[in-house]
């Protein structure tokens, strides 16, 4: 379990909360997080790539020149890889790069990468709700009062955010706005602090808390 200190928009103290998050073994929790990160990176390759090879190619069909005589090499058709406008030896071919891993094993890195960030996490009071009005400058300035520069890269957790937090925030090309039951593995680690609601924090003890 650990215990975080609850701040308000203002950055003053306001509370305690605790997360309690059951995380992989010391041994192989690396290797459970790296798996994690590749996954989620596999997965957005699009895969559709496409190259034509010398069957594909269209043309080609006579014979360029006589086979013998002319004291050239033997060509049968100008789609050869060997001339330009020809087929692909061993091009890239559309493909899913997915790589598998169950769910146990997704739900516990994600829990792990969570509770290794856990000193670099600010609990801060009615955030969703605080902002009324669309305004960036009132985020970068919240940022301030908590501690975290504006220049670092952030990751805000959020239960529900609000269309002003949501207009607020994607002006600002460092910090990324996240629901607290769509957290992944690579953002967890990303990101060089983690600002969270302290509502997302009870939706995450929640959704993440059972196995």
């Amino acid at each position: 379990m650990a215990n975080c200190i609850v701040r308000d928009w203002q950055g003053k103290e306001a509370g305690n909360a605790s997360l309690d998050l059951k995380v992989a073994k010391e041994t192989s929790a690396l290797d459970l997080m790296h798996r994690a990160v590749l996954r989620q990176q596999a997965h957005s390759r699009q895969g559709t790539a496409s190259t034509l090879t010398r069957s594909e190619v269209r043309g080609g069909g006579r014979k360029p020149y006589k086979q013998k005589g002319t004291g050239r090499a033997r060509q049968g058709s100008v789609r050869t890889p060997l001339r330009p406008g020809g087929g692909i030896i061993f091009g890239p071919k559309p493909r899913s790069y997915n790589l598998a891993m169950n769910r146990k094993e997704r739900r516990s890195a994600l829990r792990t990468a969570l509770m290794a960030r856990i000193e670099d996490l600010v609990v801060v009071k009615d955030f969703a709700t605080t902002l009324t009005t669309p305004k960036t400058k009132e985020i970068i300035d919240a940022l301030g009062r908590l501690d975290v520069s504006a220049t670092s890269k952030v990751l805000i957790i959020l239960t529900n955010p609000s269309e002003a937090v949501r207009r607020s925030i994607r002006n600002l090309e460092t910090v990324k706005l996240i629901a607290a039951d769509q957290l992944n593995v690579f953002d967890l680690l990303h990101a060089n602090k983690l600002v969270v609601g302290e509502d997302a924090l009870a939706k995450i003890q929640e959704v993440y808390g059972d196995d």
